[in-house]
C-alpha cells in the first residue's frame, strides 16, 4: 500500500468506490451502527468492503459507542450475519465504561439506562441503588429509548445537578439509527447535564482513550505499530466519527447515508452544498465522502 499522510481539508472527494481510497492506508478504525448495520440488518456491502481490505493486507478495528463490552457486540454483529472476515477485533464505549467503573470501585451508583447494559458493572465492587442515594450515575442510556426523549429526565437531571453528582457516560452518541427510525441515545441526557452545570465523564468517541485503545488493538492485528497517517476511520457522525477522526490525528471517510442521511441524501444522491455546510458548521472535514461504503 502506498504512503500516504492525513489530508482532510475544506474539499473532500467525493467516491463511488472505496478502492479508489483504499491503497492509501494499513488499518481501518471502522463506526458500527451506520455504516456496517443499521441496528436491524447488516450492510453487505459495507461487510464486502471490509474484508477486501484485509485481504489485501489492511487490518479492521471496529469502533463503536455502544454502552456494552465488546463481547456482546460481537454476538450482536454475529445475529446480524456480519462475517467475522470483514474485521479483525471489535472496541466499545462499554470497554472504557468498564475501566472507568473499575477506577470507582465502591461508590453507589445509578444506573440510567435500560437493562440490557448491565454488563458494564460486570466484575466491578459498585452497589447498584436508587437515584436518592446515588453517588455516581451511569447513564447507559433512555430507559426505553422507543417511547421516552431526554425531556422526560429533566426533573431527575435537576436532582442530580443539586447534588452535585458525577456522571459518567457510556454512549456519547445522541442519536442512533435503528431500522428506519432516530433513537435517543445517553449523549443526550449527558448534553442535558451538562447544560445544567452537571459533571460529566465521556466514554467513547470523539474523546482520545477509545482511539488510543483502537489503535493499539489496530497494531496488534497488524503485529506493528501502525502510523496514524496510515490509518482511516470510517463513520457517519459528525459530533463523534469525523471529530474524533480529526482529534486523533486520522483522517476520516465520511459515509452520508447514516444518521445524517435524511439531511444529506436527496433523491438517492448526495446534496453536495449541503455537506459542505454541515462539515462548515461542524468545523469538520473528511478526507473523502461516500453515500454507502462499497468496494
Amino acid at each position: 500500500m502506498s504512503d500516504t499522510s492525513p489530508t482532510n481539508g475544506p474539499h473532500p472527494q467525493i467516491l463511488l468506490r472505496f478502492r479508489d481510497l483504499a491503497e492509501r492506508y494499513d488499518g481501518i478504525l471502522c463506526d458500527i451502527w451506520g455504516v456496517v448495520h443499521n441496528g436491524v440488518r447488516a450492510w453487505p456491502d459495507a461487510c464486502d468492503a471490509l474484508h477486501r481490505f484485509r485481504e489485501a493486507g489492511g487490518r479492521v478495528v471496529l469502533i463503536t459507542n455502544a454502552p456494552r463490552p465488546s463481547g456482546p457486540i460481537r454476538a450482536m454483529l454475529d445475529g446480524l450475519k456480519v462475517p467475522h472476515h470483514a474485521y479483525d477485533d471489535i472496541v466499545s464505549s462499554g470497554d472504557l465504561t468498564h475501566a472507568m467503573l473499575a477506577e470507582r470501585a465502591g461508590r453507589k451508583a445509578f444506573h440510567l439506562g435500560p437493562e440490557r447494559d448491565l454488563g458494564v458493572f460486570e466484575g466491578i465492587d459498585m452497589p447498584l441503588t436508587g437515584a436518592d442515594d446515588a453517588e455516581l450515575v451511569v447513564n447507559t442510556g433512555l430507559f426505553d429509548d422507543t417511547t421516552e426523549t431526554p425531556e422526560d429526565y429533566a426533573d431527575m437531571l435537576a436532582a442530580f445537578r443539586a447534588r452535585d453528582v458525577e456522571m459518567v457516560c457510556a454512549n456519547p452518541d445522541v442519536v442512533v439509527e435503528r431500522g428506519d427510525e432516530l433513537l435517543y441515545c445517553a449523549g443526550a441526557l449527558a448534553d442535558a447535564y451538562e447544560a445544567l452545570g452537571g459533571r460529566v465523564l465521556w466514554a467513547g468517541k470523539p474523546h482520545p482513550p477509545i482511539y488510543d485503545e483502537a489503535l493499539a488493538r489496530l497494531a496488534t492485528a497488524a503485529g506493528r505499530p501502525v502510523e496514524r497517517g496510515r490509518v482511516l476511520a470510517i463513520g457517519d457522525s459528525l459530533r463523534t466519527d469525523l471529530a474524533g477522526a480529526a482529534r486523533s490525528g486520522v483522517d476520516a471517510l465520511f459515509i452520508a447515508s447514516g444518521i445524517h442521511g435524511s439531511e444529506l441524501i436527496r433523491e438517492d444522491a448526495l446534496d453536495l452544498p449541503g455537506l459542505e455546510a454541515s462539515f462548515r458548521q461542524a468545523d469538520v472535514w473528511p478526507r473523502a465522502v461516500m453515500s454507502r461504503l462499497v468496494w
